[in-house]
């Protein structure tokens, strides 16, 4: 789900099946991003931004993330989209959750012309998976949302490459209709989400692939990238 923070309340009006922090078929709760408490997203967003230094005027900020089906979601990656007033792309924030009901956000100023590709690169803060150790890097590749919309990750150490993660999707009106459409395409796509990486995990431990400790995370919510 691609979705305009601000237009949240009037999804939940207008569309119906589909319930802003109320249960639905698809539903939207602000606790299940940011900093996990009731208030509305933008207004931390934007507080983000401000002591990052980027002005946006305001603009819209659009969150792609999977919605709650039938009451669950797990995000591993949601993707914020933060825009000036004349839509232009002015950051992207990247929150990362776990499975140990923890998370972390990246937060990167954009300078791209309308259509460009976003490439962006950082340091790995967050413990993810426990097979995964610290110390690694993701290599963001990111086609922002038009008609289509695209998300690559590359997570790689002093070795080489180790992980590849890639979503697309192509838009598609928000509507009952097309609601039930998909949730018939891709039933309870939100437990399969939870249950895949369980699944992989076990396949890994009785591989033998050894634990990594999970270490405090970051102090901070956010990293802020620069350059």
């Amino acid at each position: 789900m691609l979705v305009d923070l601000d237009e949240l309340p009037t999804l939940d009006r207008d569309v119906a099946k589909f319930g802003y922090n109320r249960f639905n078929l698809f539903s939207f709760y602000d606790r299940d991003h940011g900093t996990c408490g009731n208030e509305p997203l933008k207004p931390w967003v934007l507080g983000e931004l401000a002591k990052a230094g980027i002005d946006t005027n305001n603009g819209p900020v659009r969150l792609l993330c999977y919605p709650r089906i039938l009451g669950y979601a797990f995000n591993p990656l949601s993707v914020y989209f933060c825009y000036r007033p004349n839509g232009e792309l002015a950051a992207i924030l990247h929150q990362v959750n776990n499975t140990f009901h923890q998370r972390h956000s990246y937060l990167f100023p954009v300078n791209a012309t309308a259509g460009e590709i976003v490439r962006q690169t950082c340091v790995k803060e967050l413990y993810v998976s426990p097979f995964i150790k610290m110390g690694m890097t993701y290599n963001f590749r990111i086609q922002p949302p038009t008609e289509n919309i695209a998300v690559a990750i590359h997570e790689s150490d002093a070795d080489g490459a180790l992980l590849f993660a890639s979503f697309s999707g192509d838009r598609k009106p928000f509507s009952a209709k097309v609601l039930w459409q998909l949730f018939w395409s891709y039933p309870l796509m939100t437990l399969k989400v939870i249950g895949g990486i369980h699944w992989e995990a076990l396949r890994l431990w009785i591989k033998g692939v050894p634990l990594v400790q999970r270490p405090a995370p970051p102090p901070e919510p956010v990293t802020v990238i620069h350059g």
